[in-house]
């Protein structure tokens, strides 16, 4: 094997969409996956079937990135690490933000410090951060040198966690890249977020719920080109990526009620199906990514319009019923708002 890559969180969205993507590129790769399976992750969403294969190009381990015996020992075997593993969802941050901190930042503390632990043998260290670091933005297009201005708890662990990377690659110069991927979308999400549950309720014949008046807008990046910005951060020179920050978005935002509208006509729906429930606290009103830099860096842009992978999207959804229909009691979230009412969101 050339490669040995760690992923964790690699049963996740975008864990697993990676994965599989490495995963048949790249015949000669091992990968390791570690992933705690909480309500977001699967091993069904492997490219292979754990119980029955015994694979040696790929090794799954069931764990959490907070402890430290076990991250330092997948570590000490891998080349490249890419760490996804992270508690993910804003609106389940309101009620249950705890979880969120000891996942995302003191996880992250861990991983790195395995990194650091191993850095004679790490080429690099790849930890996915989130545009949600963010918060608002303050001008059309959102750089790298954006204030980060976290709106909710999931924003903040994150913020931290993009930060304490930071840290241990100016402190101890660890090979260690940022991405911060906008809102992805597309195969294996988990229906609490805005487009599986917009195409689920579609499928299902439900309202779509929509929160505020709509307004709020968002930059969507297809999972698989995300994919592909992090392989090419895995193999380019590391002079060019080490310490650095890069955007992976589509440089175009979208209200989210244009985007519900999309999934509503293209499944051929009526637009009186959308209803529109209280506004998300903490809610971001606008992102747009920059892509500037990774393009001028990197060579790498988006390749998948909007139309076609939403197409794409909502195929996976309808083929797929078995997969999601599980999770149709966490399609909701009920939260507490800022005037104290109680609300499903």
């Amino acid at each position: 094997m050339r490669k040995t890559i760690l992923v964790t969180g690699g049963a996740g969205f975008i864990g697993s969409n990676f994965v599989r993507h490495i995963y048949n590129k790249y015949p000669d790769y091992r990968i390791i996956v570690l992933d705690a399976l909480t309500y977001a992750g699967s091993v069904e969403n492997l490219p292979i079937n754990i119980n029955e294969n015994n694979d040696e190009r790929l090794s799954f381990w069931y764990g959490n990135v907070k402890n430290g015996e076990l991250v330092d020992t997948l570590v000490s075997q891998s080349d490249i690490v890419a760490h996804f593993a992270a508690e993910t969802h804003v609106t389940r941050s309101i009620y249950d933000n705890f979880l969120f901190f000891e996942t995302d930042v003191l996880g992250t503390q861990t991983v790195a410090n395995a990194v650091l632990k191993y850095r004679d043998r790490i080429e690099r260290f790849i930890h996915i951060s989130t545009s949600e670091v963010y918060g608002t933005a303050q001008k059309e297009l959102m750089g790298e040198t954006h204030p980060l201005m976290p709106m909710s708890p999931y924003a903040a662990a994150k913020a931290g966690a993009d930060r304490l990377v930071y840290s241990y690659w100016a402190t101890y110069e660890i090979p260690a890249v940022i991405i911060r991927p906008f809102n992805n979308y597309g195969p294996y999400q988990h229906l609490e977020k805005a487009v599986p549950r917009f195409i689920t309720s579609c499928i299902l014949d439900e309202p779509v719920r929509v929160h505020g008046d709509g307004t709020a807008a968002r930059d969507f990046i297809f999972v698989e080109d995300v994919c592909k910005a992090v392989d090419i951060i895995m193999h380019t020179d590391i002079k060019k990526v080490k310490g650095e920050v890069f955007n992976v978005a589509s440089g175009v935002h979208r209200s989210m009620l244009s985007v519900a509208k999309d999934v509503v006509n293209m499944m051929g729906k009526s637009d009186s199906i959308i209803t529109f429930v209280g506004e998300r606290p903490g809610q971001v009103f606008r992102h747009t990514g920059d892509i500037s830099k990774i393009k001028k860096v990197l060579n790498w842009q988006p390749k998948t319009a909007w139309e076609d992978a939403l197409a794409k999207t909502i195929t996976w959804y309808k083929e797929n019923t078995t997969w999601w229909e599980r999770q149709l009691w966490m399609k909701t979230v009920p939260i507490i708002t800022k005037s104290g009412k109680k609300e499903l969101h």
